[in-house]
């Protein structure tokens, strides 16, 4: 979920805050009555794009997941502001093959771009929503090796948390110095292709694949510098036949106590059967790699759902972590010397680590389905 790699050095580079405790930081979750239902359907108003006038990253995000090609991967917008003062967009894509492990990976500035609500739009592309709240087309051609043309259909209720999704930070609610927000539409169905120059059969002549599956679609607002808002993160995208499985989790650093917050989403058919705010994620066989992170070998998604008024099903989602897609240095592209900085002054070390594998998703010990899952797991300070 961490897409802000791309939106520049600024938003990235920074010192170390004070430790200002669990005062500072009022968690989306904890905000949530016991009693009560975590969620609640989402509008076409709740997408609607913030743009704050200071740093922040906007994204929409589209993840997709084709189960009889094996293709999996996301479209994704990025609109950032840094102080206030520049703004800037970029496309991201990554398309994955679970069954040849070849991957396409693109990162487009783009151009001329506005937002209106919850539409985007710029030079070669754009992100619509229908009037009903029920359908999205995206379509970019700013690309030539990721060109897109989908339509997504929701197929269960958008799902927000708390009033309106939100984390705040900092001593005085009203008043906020930081953010972060989540807006989910956890099980929708895409139609669509992909026109691409990779491993094209002739020169200049593009192969198109087709794809049709289930799509996750969040929308997320950052609104603080990255390493001051989480230590980590780990994410889950699980779509199979039958079921969906999202599952978002955020630590703070130690300036706002370690906190964790994790919101959970699980989807049967066209029915959200589980939106869960006491989730845990277990890293198994963890092993320091040679950047120095305790990278999983396996992992265990709990959801759990005894969250809100009425009990439901119990849910896992686990698998093995045998194929890495993609290990993100999210510095990669800063000079040494500022990188040394950054990881020396703010303690910044950010890495993320993608992963496409068959898991199997459980309810109750009683109900196995196996599909496909989407994860990332970074590490971005100690």
């Amino acid at each position: 979920m961490l897409k802000w790699v791309q939106s520049g050095l600024s938003v990235v580079a920074g010192t170390a805050e004070p430790e200002y405790g669990p005062d500072a930081i009022h968690p989306v979750t904890k905000s949530i009555a016991p009693s009560v239902q975590p969620w609640r359907p989402t509008t076409v108003e709740d997408f609607a794009w913030k743009q704050p006038d200071y740093t922040n990253v906007e994204t929409q995000t589209f993840y997709f997941t084709c189960l009889n090609t094996g293709d999996t991967g996301f479209a994704q917008v990025i609109h950032s502001n840094v102080m206030g003062v520049h703004t800037t967009a970029q496309f991201t894509f990554r398309l994955f093959n679970s069954e040849t492990k070849k991957t396409i990976w693109t990162l487009t500035k783009l151009n001329d771009f506005k937002v209106d609500g919850s539409n985007f739009y710029a030079e070669d592309l754009l992100i619509e929503f229908s009037k009903d709240g029920k359908l999205v087309h995206l379509k970019s051609n700013v690309n030539p090796d990721s060109i897109i043309d989908f339509e997504m259909t929701r197929l269960t209720e958008g799902v927000i948390f708390g009033k309106d999704g939100t984390t705040l930070y900092g001593d005085d609610v009203e008043n906020p110095w930081g953010s972060m927000r989540h807006v989910f539409w956890p099980r929708c169905s895409v139609k669509g292709t992909i026109s691409t120059l990779v491993d094209a059969e002739v020169a200049d002549t593009p192969r198109i694949i087709p794809i049709e599956g289930f799509t996750m679609f969040v929308m997320a607002l950052q609104g603080m510098k990255p390493h001051h808002a989480a230590k980590s993160w780990n994410f889950l995208n699980f779509q199979s036949e039958n079921y969906s499985a999202v599952q978002m989790e955020f630590t703070t650093p130690r300036s706002y106590a370690t906190t964790k917050v994790n919101i959970g989403i699980v989807c049967l058919k066209d029915k959200v059967i589980i939106g869960s705010i006491d989730n845990t994620v277990v890293h198994e066989n963890s092993k320091i790699d040679e950047i120095g992170w305790p990278v999983p070998q396996s992992i265990v998604f709990n959801f759990d759902g005894n969250s809100g008024a009425e009990q439901t099903s119990n849910i896992i989602v686990k698998g093995d972590l045998t194929t890495l897609v993609e290990r993100v240095d999210v510095m990669a592209e800063i000079p040494q010397f500022v990188k040394n900085i950054v990881s020396n002054v703010a303690g910044t070390k950010p890495f993320i680590y993608q992963y496409c594998n068959t898991f199997a998703i459980s309810v109750d010990d009683l109900t196995s389905e196996k599909g496909i899952a989407f994860n990332e797991a970074t590490f971005i300070s100690e």
